[in-house]
């Protein structure tokens, strides 16, 4: 016991000097020495991009709708209507002209945790996307606020233009390198755990339905319709 038990306080020692030289000295030699092999950008053209974040959601039971930027405020009007939500909480700094009529929105600053749950869902933008894993990216900024108002309420629907997906995680990290210190949020779908019993259960920390709107300027994608319905 006492041999295995200096082995792992070595190593935690070795691990933490690492961090240390890495972070305060220019870098330990072994970390340096470490090879970093992973694709860092992403071969696919826009559209390609766009095809395979679809495919992503899909995957995670997101609704996936396509849109002209001229006409983004009339189809936020058809997805909320069809998913029968009224009464939205969206950040400041969302283009009032995104706002159907016909519907109650309320910014959500200074808004509690609790009254947040009395909202039918939320209306968001966001920072990037990513195509490979189908994940949306959003900071503490204008247009997407902060953390709690995209993780109280049951719905969440994101705006996302297709010039803000990329391919791969690297890339995403150097689009966010000029705000990296705002507080960021990673989704990856309707929020869902399987870890009790290994049953899913949707909604555990997070909205359990989410639905995004792609922003593209052909909104064609191959043969099929501009909008599609959420499953």
């Amino acid at each position: 016991m006492d041999s295995t038990r200096a082995i792992i306080l070595e190593r935690l020692r070795s691990a933490q000097s690492t961090q240390a030289g890495t972070h305060g000295r220019g870098g330990a030699p072994a970390y340096e020495a470490i090879p970093r092999e992973y694709q860092h950008n992403g071969s696919l053209d826009n559209s390609e991009h766009v095809e395979l974040f679809e495919h992503r959601l899909k995957e995670y039971d997101a609704g996936v709708y396509y849109v002209a930027p001229e006409n983004i405020s009339s189809t936020i009007h058809k997805i909320l209507d069809s998913r029968g939500k009224q009464n939205i909480v969206v950040p400041s700094g969302i283009p009032s002209s995104w706002l159907p009529e016909g519907f109650t929105f309320r910014i959500g600053d200074g808004i509690t945790p609790k009254d947040l749950d009395e909202f039918d869902g939320v209306l968001t933008a966001c920072t990037v996307a990513i195509a490979l894993t189908g994940s949306i990216i959003l900071q503490n900024s204008g247009g997407q606020g902060s953390r709690k108002l995209t993780l109280i309420p049951d719905y969440h629907l994101c705006i996302v233009f297709a010039d803000q997906i990329v391919k791969t995680v690297p890339e995403a990290f150097d689009r966010l390198q000029p705000t990296a210190t705002l507080p960021t949020t990673f989704i990856s779908g309707p929020s869902a755990t399987a870890d009790i019993e290994m049953t899913r259960i949707k909604g555990v920390h997070g909205p359990r339905f989410l639905d995004v709107l792609v922003v593209k300027e052909n909104i064609r994608i191959g043969d099929r319709d501009e909008l599609r319905e959420p499953p």
